[in-house]
């Protein structure tokens, strides 16, 4: 693994995924999202895009070396969907009520978001080779 390419598609997967975040949950789905918006800590935030960041840039840069967007878009996105579930189903583990819709559409949205972060951490890492 190439330690140079895994920390510059890390952070610029990170900074990528914490300005669409932004664009997607605190704009377009405003309304659809928690009553507490506009009360979380960015810091915090931005720590959790970088974390996705590096673990898509990690992922890519080991096995099969995933260096194209179309290949970065699919393992992006499937990685992220299966993120937002698994945390969907534990989140809800002691909650009375479950709303599946949401699980559903945060789903999508993970999979949109993870695809274009996973196509720009591929990008990034296939144009440092």
């Amino acid at each position: 693994m190439n330690v140079k390419n895994f920390i510059v598609g890390g952070i610029v997967g990170g900074v990528t995924d914490f300005l669409l975040g932004w664009l997607v949950y605190g704009l377009l789905l405003n309304d659809a999202s928690d009553p507490n918006v506009g009360k979380e800590n960015l810091g915090i935030i931005f720590g959790g895009c970088l974390c996705f960041g590096l673990l898509l840039s990690f992922v890519f840069s080991q096995g099969e070396g995933i260096t194209t967007w179309m290949a970065g878009m699919k393992m992006g996105g499937v990685i992220a969907m299966f993120m937002s579930l698994w945390y969907g189903f534990f989140e809800k583990m002691y909650s009375e009520t479950v709303d599946l819709k949401m699980m559903a559409m945060s789903a999508v949205v993970s999979l949109i978001l993870g695809g274009i972060v996973g196509a720009t951490v591929a990008i990034v890492n296939g144009k440092m080779k």
